[in-house]
């Protein structure tokens, strides 16, 4: 079993993290009788799921401000952030700067030949219970059968993941998590106009960093 969380209190405390483990940082409030109210600093250890790179679809302009603008409309729940929506297509594993090279070069290699595929945002919708994180999850739903094609393509190089892979595989951006059910089937009763788009490259991102790790060009 991997470390479980940590925390550390009254002193600062060196350790060396292993791969796929954060740091974290939080206040914490803490009544002490005779003496008010304090408050100390709470450092913690957790685990990270296995899927630091993914390979994403980037997003037209149009389709981010509207995940954006769905969002206030669930002020209970955690918005995703504008900069950071995107569409996954894999999840490819993690590990350091080298591990990406492998990860990267096999995924080129299970897209060499691939198309250039269609999208179209059809409508919003949500998962009731996520297979991880908060939940409910509020997203917008992507129709395109090639991105499905991309998708189970990369599945001869990489291990579906349990549940949200494969055969469960849902193409979507997500526009919110959290909050509760009655809202989220609010939304999802919401028409809107479809948006459709070329994807023309493919993008590996670094979820740990939130940033681009580079990209592979449809057709590959």
């Amino acid at each position: 079993m991997g470390p479980g969380p940590r925390a550390v209190f009254g002193r600062v405390e060196e350790v060396e993290l292993p791969a796929g483990v954060r740091l974290h940082h939080a206040a914490l409030a803490i009544n002490v009788p005779g003496r008010g109210r304090s408050s100390a600093g709470l450092l913690l250890l957790s685990a990270l799921p296995g899927d630091v790179y993914s390979l994403n679809a980037p997003l037209p302009g149009e389709v981010s401000a509207l995940a954006s603008k769905l969002a206030r409309d669930l002020p209970a729940a955690r918005a995703r952030p504008r900069e950071t929506h995107g569409l996954v297509v894999k999840r490819l594993g993690g590990g350091d700067r080298a591990a990406f090279q492998r990860l990267a070069a096999r995924a080129r290699e299970a897209l060499a030949g691939a198309p250039a595929v269609e999208a179209r945002v059809t409508g919003v919708d949500y998962f009731a219970e996520a297979a991880a994180g908060p939940s409910p999850v509020v997203y917008l739903a992507v129709d395109s059968p090639g991105l499905a094609a991309l998708h189970h393509r990369l599945l001869d190089a990489f291990d579906p993941v349990e549940d949200i892979e494969g055969d469960a595989y849902v193409p979507h951006v997500t526009v919110a998590r959290g909050g509760t059910l009655a809202a989220a089937r609010r939304l999802a009763e919401r028409e809107i106009d479809p948006i459709e788009w070329v994807i023309t490259e493919l993008v590996f991102w670094d979820a740990e960093r939130e940033v681009s790790a580079g990209t592979v060009s449809l057709p590959a």
